[in-house]
C-alpha cells in the first residue's frame, strides 16, 4: 500500500469522501481488517479528553484607557492575574486565587465567566509615568469588549496520569480530589481509549502546529508542554486558541476542597492515518493502558507505587489494593471526552475542519525530565527533635503526670503502654483543665489517643504542615514499632527557620 498524505486527506475532507471514526471504534476496525486494511479503510481517528488542567490560562489585551495606564497590578473579579508584559496585557492563571473568596473562585472561573458572556470588574494599579500618568483604574467589561483572548496553557493534555489513594490514617485534600484514609478511594484522571496522545504513542501526527479541538473552537498546539516525559509515556502538549470562539461547555472553573482550583479543558486531537502503523497505533484499547497507583499519604516527590493497573480495570469502578476492593472514581469526565471525539468528527466530515501536520514533532526521545535542583539538604525531623523525651506509663494518676511536667519544664508528655508502644499523649493544659475539674483518678481519662506522630526521617516542611493542619504544637516522633524516639515542637520549628 501506498502511504497516504495530509494531501490526499484534505482533498477527501473536501469532496466530502473522507472515512472519520473515533477512537473507540478503530479496535474492532483493526481487528476485522488488521492494520493495513485499516490504513486503507479509515483517514481519520478523531480523540478527546475533559479534565483538570491546572497548568492553563489566558493573555488578555484590555486595550488603552483614557488617560493611559500602565498596568503594575490587576485583579480580574478579585484574582490577581500577571501584569509584566506591557501596559495593558495580562495573563490570568487558571489557579490564581480569588483575594477575598480564596479557593472558592480563581482564575479558573474568570476564565469560564468570561466564555460564558458573564461581566467581570477590572481593577487595575499603576506607579504612573508621563506617557501612563493614571495610577487607579476600575471598570467592568465581557469578553466582547476585549482586543484579544487568548487561551494559552502550558501542560495540557497528559498521554496518562497516576493512580491516586492514600494509605494514610488521615483525610487528605489533593489535585487528585478528596483521598480518604486507609485507601479508602481510588481517583484517576484520562480518557483511556480515547486519549489523544496515545492513539499517536511516538507522536508521528502530533506537534507543533497541528491543528486541534480546543473547548469547542479550533486551536493549535504550539509545543511540547512543560514536564513532558516521554520517556516514561508521560508526554504533554502546550496549546493555545480564541477563547472568544469557545464553547462554556468545555470551558469549566473548579475548586478542589483544600487545594485550590483548576480549569477544566477539553481537548480532541486528530489523527491522521496515514500509514499502517499509525492505524494500528490507534487500535489501543483500556486494557492496553497502564499506569501506576500511588500512595499519596506519603507527601514526597517520589510517593510509593501500590501496583499496576489498566484503566479497563479503573473503569469497573473497583480495583484491588492489597486483598481489598477499593472504589475507584474520576477526575475527569468520559462522556464529554466521547463527545468532543464526535463533534470533532462532525466537524471534519462537513468539511468545517483539516487537520495539519506539526511543522515539528513533538520529541519522542532525547527529553531528561529533572526534579528542582535543591541547594543544601533539606532537615529532617531527626536534625531538630529533641532525643531525649520523658514518658508516662500508662494507668498511672494525673498527679503523676502533673508532678512529671513541673520537674521537667516541658509541655507535652506522651503515654505509652507496658510494651512501651504511644497509647496516647498529655499535655500540661490537659492537666490543668483536669484539675480544675478535680479530675485526679488515671491519665486514660483525660489522655489525648488518637496521636498525631512524625517520623524521624521526614522533611520539616512536611512535619509543620502537620502541625498547622491539627492546630497542636508538638508530634512525638515513633519507629515502626510505635516506640516514641523523639519528640518536636513547634518551637523547635521556630529556631530552626530563625537561624536559616
Amino acid at each position: 500500500m501506498t502511504d497516504k498524505t495530509i494531501q490526499d486527506i484534505n482533498a477527501k475532507i473536501a469532496n466530502g469522501s473522507v472515512h472519520v471514526v473515533t477512537a473507540e471504534e478503530m479496535p474492532d476496525i483493526v481487528a476485522e481488517l488488521g492494520p493495513v486494511g485499516a490504513a486503507k479503510e479509515i483517514d481519520i481517528v478523531t480523540t478527546g479528553t475533559f479534565g483538570a488542567m491546572c497548568s492553563s490560562g489566558a493573555f488578555f489585551n484590555f486595550g488603552h484607557s483614557d488617560p493611559p495606564i500602565k498596568m503594575q497590578k490587576v485583579w480580574l473579579n478579585d484574582v490577581e492575574a500577571y501584569a509584566g508584559l506591557a501596559a495593558i496585557d495580562a495573563y490570568l492563571g487558571a489557579t490564581q486565587l480569588s483575594k477575598s473568596r480564596g479557593m472558592e473562585y480563581g482564575g479558573a472561573h474568570v476564565i469560564e465567566d468570561l466564555v460564558a458572556g458573564k461581566s467581570i470588574d477590572i481593577h487595575a494599579t499603576a506607579y504612573g509615568t508621563d506617557c501612563y500618568p493614571r495610577k487607579v483604574l476600575d471598570t467592568t467589561v465581557t469578553i466582547d469588549d476585549l482586543n484579544q483572548a487568548t487561551m494559552f496553557n502550558p501542560r495540557n493534555g497528559y498521554q496518562r496520569y497516576n493512580v491516586a489513594t492514600n494509605c494514610s490514617d488521615r483525610t487528605l485534600y489533593t489535585y487528585m480530589g478528596t483521598l480518604l484514609p486507609d485507601c479508602g478511594n481510588v481517583t484517576y484522571s484520562g480518557a483511556g481509549v480515547l486519549s489523544p496522545m496515545y492513539n499517536d504513542p511516538t507522536y508521528q501526527t502530533i506537534g507543533v502546529g497541528s491543528r486541534i479541538f480546543l473547548c469547542g473552537a479550533q486551536g493549535y498546539v504550539t509545543g511540547q508542554g512543560t514536564q513532558h516525559d516521554p520517556a516514561n509515556n508521560f508526554a504533554t502538549m502546550m496549546v493555545q486558541g480564541d477563547l472568544k470562539q469557545m464553547d462554556k461547555k468545555y470551558v469549566r472553573g473548579a475548586s478542589f476542597h483544600g487545594y485550590g482550583t483548576s480549569l477544566y479543558v477539553g481537548i480532541g486531537i486528530p489523527i491522521p492515518i496515514l500509514n499502517a502503523d499509525i492505524a494500528k497505533a490507534t487500535a489501543v484499547t483500556d486494557a492496553d493502558i497502564t499506569v501506576d497507583v500511588l500512595d499519596y499519604g506519603v507527601a514526597r516527590r517520589s510517593r510509593p507505587v501500590l501496583r499496576e493497573v489498566t484503566y479497563e480495570e479503573l473503569k469497573s469502578g473497583m480495583i484491588d489494593i492489597n486483598g481489598r476492593e477499593i472504589t475507584t472514581s474520576p477526575m475527569s469526565s468520559f462522556h464529554d471526552a466521547r463527545a468532543i471525539a464526535g463533534e470533532l468528527k462532525d466537524w471534519i466530515q462537513k468539511g468545517t475542519f483539516y487537520p495539519t501536520l506539526p511543522v515539528e514533532r513533538l520529541p519522542n526521545t532525547g527529553v531528561e525530565f529533572k526534579p528542582m535542583k535543591q541547594i543544601g539538604e533539606q532537615p529532617t525531623v531527626a536534625d531538630v527533635m529533641a532525643q531525649r523525651v520523658t514518658t508516662i506509663q500508662q494507668g498511672l494518676t494525673v498527679e503523676n503526670a502533673a508532678k512529671m511536667i513541673m520537674e521537667g519544664n516541658f509541655n507535652h508528655l506522651p503515654v505509652v503502654s507496658d510494651e512501651d508502644r504511644l497509647v496516647g499523649i498529655i499535655t500540661a493544659w490537659d492537666i490543668a483543665k483536669a484539675v480544675a475539674k478535680n479530675k485526679r483518678d488515671k491519665l486514660d481519662d483525660i489522655m489525648t489517643r488518637a496521636v498525631v506522630t512524625a517520623d524521624a526521617t521526614e522533611p520539616i516542611d512536611i512535619v509543620a504542615r502537620r502541625l498547622e493542619q491539627h492546630n497542636i504544637s508538638a508530634l512525638p516522633v515513633v519507629d515502626k514499632h510505635s516506640r516514641v524516639r523523639g519528640i518536636i515542637t513547634s518551637d523547635d520549628i521556630s529556631k530552626l527557620v530563625a537561624r536559616r
